[in-house]
């Protein structure tokens, strides 16, 4: 459970968070009951926080005119040097928020700066060691093309993506909720405007009944309030949310074709929002280069508003449909691309992070699913050989699933959430542990220019996979692991099996020969398998 400690301002008085059932309420000045924020319980004492938790301040101010336009609010942390600006923002009712994820224990001092004398306050909090589980957000590896936590921990990405889930009734979140407690995926890809049919549908005021009658300098709160209380609830599982700001399916109604101006309010707003929670990735759109009436200037142009918006530093991709957006850009933490050929082989896979020369996600590489539609239609067989493809060639997957009785991804796994139907979650899971028990943080592609088509850390750890090919035995090929025993299992990856092959000495070889000694392994002559050597 996520540890939270929220400060309630009123006057001169910081109050406790009290948690009602799902949601805490706080009091306010005027005798509201402040709108529930969708935080978890509180901290372990008064005037605490958890390190990498979220410590909300709330504040009562004026609720007349437009206080999403007229009023600017920000809290600035204080620990010896470091000095820390943060936004808030209004979330209906005359209640504002600043949320605040320390990043190291130790005494902080807050104060409030607004263009609202009523709304500015100071106090200070004691930020104690994170609980067992609270591992820190995912960052990149320094220099390296892999994930960690912030407390070093490693991170070994096994996504879905399930656009609307989160946009869903109760029930239905429910049961997504209940389905990922029980699957493998550590992260979601999930969508801030729907794409398809939704119980939440107007992140903005209306205005009128037509489709495009909406204001976009008003945003409804309540529509927000309980998208972040599905991204507490993912936090809650372990799970991180890949928040996707604009996609181009909702041309109906327009969210994503904003003013530059409407944009700008919107991406700081999710940001002050969403942005303190340590399991938040931020994706700048889903297939951004299908959203016409935004250029490649504009996109830039959001990336720098967000990167000055959100002071936590959270992780930083979009996504494409046909045209690669340049993942070397300074705003890009790692590369997020749509791409089923390159997740087919291990070499393709690796040519993508050579030119991002960041960590890769193939964050969408064809669903396993039996739609008419040919990216929804791969053979759980498929799916998981993707994952095992991008596995060694140093780069990670997503999963998506459109298998449903009437055919319609709008209301399958990938468009709505609910249960999974398919047969690679549990071979994802298996992965998971492959990965889990290999190297941190991750595995590379060994040499592939010279086709080795063999991945993992030179002299300690190797993985060859033959996807659909049948060979009955291999002449091993270890780069960097001459003079090296190694013991050696055949993985199946289908029926999730490691059987040992004995150990292996990779004899020295002389000046200018071409290859270590090759030991000949046995093979079982299926499709699926994989062969692991591990320094004996």
């Amino acid at each position: 459970m996520e540890i939270t400690r929220r400060t309630a301002v009123t006057g001169a008085a910081i109050l406790g968070a009290a948690a009602a059932v799902g949601l805490p309420t706080s009091a306010s000045a005027s005798g509201r009951t402040a709108p529930a924020a969708p935080v978890a319980p509180a901290a372990p004492g008064p005037g605490t926080a958890e390190r990498w938790g979220l410590h909300e301040i709330v504040l009562d101010g004026p609720d007349k005119g437009n206080p999403f336009v007229d009023v600017t609010l920000a809290g600035v942390f204080r620990s010896g040097d470091q000095r820390i600006k943060v936004p808030g923002f209004y979330d209906g009712e005359g209640t504002y928020r600043i949320r605040f994820s320390p990043p190291r224990t130790g005494a902080w001092s807050w104060s409030v700066e607004s263009n609202v004398r009523a709304l500015r306050r100071s106090g200070r909090v004691t930020v104690v060691e994170p609980a067992a589980g609270n591992h820190g957000p995912v960052q990149v590896v320094p220099d390296g093309y892999h994930f960690v936590h912030a407390d070093g921990s490693p991170y070994r990405q096994i996504g879905t993506t399930s656009y609307s889930w989160a946009l869903q009734g109760e029930e239905k979140c429910a049961l997504t909720l209940d389905t990922l407690s029980k699957a493998p995926f550590n992260k979601i890809r999930m969508l801030v405007f729907p794409n398809v049919p939704a119980a939440y549908t107007d992140p903005f005021v209306r205005t009128g009944t037509e489709p495009g009658a909406w204001d976009p300098t008003r945003f409804d709160p309540a529509y927000f309030r309980n998208y972040e209380r599905r991204i507490a609830q993912l936090l809650e599982l372990g799970i991180q949310a890949d928040v996707v700001l604009y996609h181009p399916y909702d041309e109906d109604r327009g969210y994503s074709d904003m003013a530059r101006a409407d944009d700008e309010r919107y991406v700081r707003y999710v940001s002050a929002r969403f942005g303190a929670y340590r399991n938040v990735w931020w994706s700048m759109a889903n297939e951004y280069d299908g959203v016409d009436s935004k250029s490649l200037d504009d996109w830039d142009h959001l990336f720098q508003v967000l990167v000055a918006a959100d002071p936590h530093d959270r992780l930083r991709s979009i996504h494409n449909a046909n045209i690669y957006y340049d993942a070397r850009k300074p705003w890009i933490t790692h590369a997020s691309v749509q791409s089923a050929g390159a997740s087919m082989d291990g070499l393709r896979a690796h040519l993508h992070r050579q030119f991002a020369l960041k960590p890769v996600v193939f964050d969408e590489v064809a669903y396993e699913g039996n739609i008419s539609e040919r990216w929804g239609q791969l053979s759980g067989e498929e799916m998981t050989s993707r994952f095992w493809n991008t596995f060694v060639g140093g780069t990670y997957c997503g999963h998506g699933e459109t298998l449903n009785p009437e055919q319609k991804p709008s209301i399958s796994w990938l468009g709505q959430g609910g249960t999974l139907n398919g047969t690679s979650a549990p071979r994802l899971a298996f992965l998971k542990q492959v990965m889990e028990d290999g190297p941190a943080p991750g595995i590379n592609a060994l040499q592939p220019d010279w086709d080795y088509e063999i991945a993992g850390v030179d002299n300690q750890y190797f993985v060859k996979y033959f996807d659909d090919a049948t060979p009955t035995q291999w002449a091993a090929v270890l780069p960097n692991g001459a003079g090296l025993a190694f013991k050696a299992d055949i993985i199946d990856t289908w029926n999730m099996t490691v059987t040992p092959a004995g150990t292996f000495n990779m004899a020295k070889v002389p000046r200018g020969a071409q290859d270590p000694a090759r030991p000949n392994i046995e093979l079982p002559g299926k499709p699926w398998i994989a062969v692991r050597f591990t320094k004996a």
